[in-house]
């Protein structure tokens, strides 16, 4: 196993957190919803909840487990947003791409693809890694090219096209950590009981930042909205 099949074997275990984070977007599901970048399908069968779900990704190994884990539940297969390359010849009501677009090294042209790929007035749920200073062992081991900053995503996103319906920071918690593990110790991977001290803390942490957003945090949140 790979270090980002490593990686996403860990994330799956903090369920609670996963869950936080789809309800900060799931009020913006609707519809025939595109999932980019579905890995093991962490996500996949939470967002079945809401539309009828196609997920693609990359790496056909993880195509085929996903296409194992949920059967007919979603239509997965083969995509590549970079090329613009898919199984499918169709366009949706919103597309979620999380924790993808820092592994694209021409990530303008990868959203250009997904504008592309929406219906007039259709949503984008954006989540990549925030703060490019917080870029340490742990992210050149999972492939990440960069972080990004807030202002640097929202212009990228505008000059396509996009209207900004959302944009905030997330998971204080875990930027200390992941400063901690993968800038200081200059460690390589996140340890899986580490997710799970994580998912234990989350619930009082992640509670705060529903009242307030954090100055600092390991994601940024971006929902932006297809123009007509």
């Amino acid at each position: 196993m790979n270090q980002a099949q490593q990686t996403l074997e860990s994330m799956s275990q903090a369920v609670w957190y996963n869950q936080w984070t789809l309800k900060k977007f799931s009020s913006f599901l609707r519809g025939e919803i595109l999932e980019v970048g579905c890995g093991i399908g962490n996500f996949t069968p939470f967002l079945t909840e809401y539309g009828k779900v196609w997920a693609i990704d990359i790496d056909r190994r993880y195509v085929n487990q996903t296409k194992r884990t949920l059967g007919d539940k979603a239509k997965v297969g083969y995509g590549d947003i970079e090329r613009g390359e898919y199984f499918f010849k169709k366009k949706f009501d919103g597309i979620v791409c999380l924790n993808v677009l820092e592994h694209i090294q021409d990530d303008k042209k990868a959203l250009k693809n997904l504008y592309k790929l929406l219906n007039p007035n259709g949503y984008l749920i954006l989540l990549v890694p925030s703060h490019q200073y917080l870029f340490g062992e742990i992210d050149k081991s999972i492939g990440h090219f960069r972080r990004y900053s807030q202002k640097q995503l929202e212009d990228n996103l505008k000059k396509i096209g996009f209207k900004l319906i959302k944009s905030t920071i997330l998971n204080f918690l875990g930027s200390i950590g992941w400063f901690i593990e993968g800038k200081l110790f200059k460690k390589r991977k996140i340890e899986e009981g580490r997710i799970k001290i994580f998912n234990f803390l989350a619930p009082f942490f992640l509670g705060i930042e529903n009242l307030i957003e954090p100055p600092i945090g390991t994601s940024i949140l971006v929902i932006a909205q297809r123009k007509l």
